[in-house]
């Protein structure tokens, strides 16, 4: 809360009385501008205004008794299948930054208000489009964000523009994908993963070089999937067995396509067969009929002789 006030306080000074804003520092993750609330306020009519909040509380609890927990951290799946956090545009026209903020918390959590305490940094977006993000942080007890949480299934927006609240896990497993990398391999929309990086940065919530190694990790290749069933601890003979059923899977598999080409081989040879059989069947039923009708011929033939010789 002391880091909030101070940002806040920071924003209602003149530029030239600031001291350097803090930026993210986190290698990979591209740097915004920062600007002071006081400078966003002086942009032009051209420029739109967006307002999010990050709800957090301290969480004491140990993930299987071992990892602690440390935050719980809201965030929310929103309509696009993109994670974000609560809030939206602000139109400048008719609201306060914190007033149209809390009109949109209310459409998609309920029972929420910020003020300008809460007020964390501001920073220009990227793109074509001429867009500040503000950024609003709030520390409550786990108790209230629980409160929150079951209030945001009884909101407006629920299961329309927002899917459900989801909570950032801050830790890093063992395997070093586990937990907050695995997190922000997910898809963000506009500042929100930027947001998320710098709030936990500025607000003490994760050491930088945790931040830093949770990012890198995301941007590692990862290993097909044959190296991690074959055990990827350095086991000769759990990666050669690995490789031998992929070989056993290989090969099932071309053995299958042949029995089955020779299945469809055998089926059109039947056909064929069928084919012939059926044709020199009418072949010879066609020579019975001839024969037959020769047969008549020949005697109706005889019968007119017989009949001009008497």
């Amino acid at each position: 809360m002391a880091a909030m006030g101070a940002m806040a306080a920071m924003g209602a000074l003149p530029a030239g009385a600031l001291p350097p804003l803090p930026t993210l520092g986190v290698p990979g993750v591209p740097e915004l501008k920062p600007l002071t609330r006081y400078e966003a306020m002086r942009l032009g009519p051209g420029w739109s205004h967006s307002c999010h909040a990050m709800l957090y509380a301290p969480n004491p609890g140990m993930l299987f008794g071992r990892i602690p927990l440390r935050y719980a951290v809201l965030m929310q799946m929103r309509f696009d299948g993109l994670l974000g956090f609560p809030g939206g545009f602000v139109d400048r026209r008719y609201w306060s930054l914190e007033d149209g903020l809390n009109r949109v918390l209310g459409l998609g959590l309920g029972c929420v208000r910020l003020t300008e305490a809460d007020y964390l940094c501001s920073h220009l977006t990227e793109g074509p489009h001429r867009v500040v993000a503000h950024f609003y942080a709030r520390q409550l007890t786990l108790e209230e964000l629980h409160t929150i949480e079951i209030s945001a299934v009884h909101s407006r927006d629920h299961g329309l523009e927002v899917m459900g609240m989801v909570r950032v896990p801050l830790y890093t497993q063992k395997d070093r994908m586990g937990g907050l990398p695995n997190f922000l391999a997910n898809s963000f929309v506009g500042t929100a993963k930027f947001q998320l990086l710098f709030a936990l940065k500025i607000l003490n919530m994760v050491p930088e070089e945790k931040l830093a190694e949770a990012v890198a990790a995301t941007q590692k290749p990862k290993k097909p999937a044959i190296d991690h069933a074959a055990g990827g601890m350095g086991n000769p003979a759990a990666a050669r067995h690995g490789n031998e059923l992929a070989v056993a899977a290989k090969t099932g598999d071309e053995l299958a396509d042949r029995a089955e080409n020779q299945a469809v081989m055998q089926a059109a040879e039947q056909a064929v067969v069928g084919l012939e059989s059926g044709a020199m069947a009418e072949q010879l039923a066609v020579e019975v009929v001839e024969q037959q009708a020769g047969l008549a011929a020949n005697a109706v033939a005889e019968h007119l002789v017989a009949e001009a010789m008497e």
